[in-house]
This record gives structure tokens, C-alpha cells and sequence, in this order.
């Protein structure tokens, strides 16, 4: 059953259609950047039907004693997603790319062993079909999840997928607020993202 705290309205996603357990928590105040626009469960619903949007940053993962560090290009055209990776510790330059066909690495055609490929190539696998819900500082409609709020009704700190996304800065962006710095962590992988610029996001 869907349960909420404080009178709180749940988010309206696909876990509700499916009844499976979604946990709402109001959480103490957060110094989140900007203004509140709309409630978030509106906000959720805007994002979720995003067409089109862009988003310039850097990304650093810490994999137990190793990592990586390379500025981060993701852009979402429909259901295409293209992300590059480009820095000089560890991976060097990657594109890659989520189609309805499958995933691409570096132009090759999709096949069964580009997610193997990529997650030798990075050092662990990376949710792309969360990730693209998760930097908008929205849950993956798809699966259950547990989302808590900042004192500006944005998310705080969202668990699914078996990892844990703390967000720890917004930005102004198109009349509302963006994530700028969020931080994922599952097991013994750790990857921070920072979002220098937003294009594109309703």
C-alpha cells in the first residue's frame, strides 16, 4: 500500500498503478539554491515527459582506492540518450548511447557485449536507464523507490535501484531549479556529478 507523511500528496507514477510501496518524508531544512516554481509532485510530472533537454557538467567516480574524473555531456532526444564521458584519468574519451535497439559504445552497433565493455571500461555498471530520471532530481517511474524532500519540496535523497542519490545543491534553471550536485552510492561505488549547465528542461 502507498503510505505518506504529513498530508503529504504521493507522486503520481507507476508504482501507484502496481501498488508497490513508495515512503514520502518530509525532511529538515536543506540549503537547496533558488526558488520553489510548482509543488514537487507537479515538477515530477514535467520532467517525466521531457522531451528534449541537455545538461554540461563533470563527473568523478571512486571505485575502493581507484577512480576516474572526465566532464560529463548527457543529451536526451525522445527515448535516445547520448552521454560523453572525456577526461584524462582512467577512461579517456567514451560515447555512449541507449536506443530502443540497445546500448552503443564509441559508434559500435549494439550488442550484448557493450555493457560487459562498458562496465570493464568504467569499473562498475552504470544505471543509464535510472540515471536519465535521477539527474532531473526525479525516481525512474518504472520501480518502486524512497524519496525524501528538502525544506524546498525538491528531492533530497532518493533510494532505488539498489542505489542511494543524495541531492546536495539545486540551481536556477528555466524558472524552476536543477540539480547541480548530486552523489550516487551503492556497495563500494561512488560517483559524484556536478552540473555546470542546463539546456533544453521544461
Amino acid at each position: 500500500m502507498l503510505r505518506r507523511n504529513n498530508d503529504r500528496a504521493p507522486i503520481i507514477g507507476i508504482g501507484h498503478v502496481l501498488g508497490c510501496a513508495r515512503r514520502m518524508r518530509n525532511a529538515a531544512p536543506h540549503a537547496a539554491a533558488g526558488r520553489r516554481a510548482c509543488p514537487l509532485d507537479e515538477r515530477v510530472i514535467q520532467l517525466e515527459h521531457a522531451a528534449s533537454w541537455r545538461l554540461d557538467g563533470r563527473a568523478a567516480a571512486a571505485l575502493g582506492q581507484q577512480g576516474w574524473q572526465a566532464t560529463l555531456d548527457w543529451q536526451q532526444s525522445g527515448a535516445l540518450s547520448d552521454l560523453r564521458l572525456a577526461g584524462p584519468l582512467g577512461i579517456g574519451s567514451t560515447e555512449i548511447q541507449m536506443t530502443p535497439a540497445g546500448l552503443s559504445l564509441n559508434g559500435a552497433p549494439p550488442s550484448g557485449a557493450v555493457v560487459a565493455q562498458l562496465e570493464d571500461k568504467l569499473g562498475f555498471e552504470l544505471p543509464l536507464n535510472n540515471l536519465r530520471y535521477w539527474l532531473l532530481g526525479i525516481p525512474d517511474p518504472s520501480i518502486p523507490f524512497d524519496l525524501t524532500r528538502n525544506a524546498q519540496d525538491r528531492a533530497l535523497r532518493l533510494s532505488q535501484a539498489g542505489w542511494t542519490i543524495d541531492y546536495d545543491e539545486y540551481m536556477p534553471a528555466s524558472g524552476d531549479v536543477m540539480p547541480k550536485r548530486l552523489v550516487l552510492n551503492r556497495s563500494d561505488a561512488r560517483v559524484r556529478i556536478a552540473v555546470d549547465h542546463w539546456q533544453g528542461v521544461p
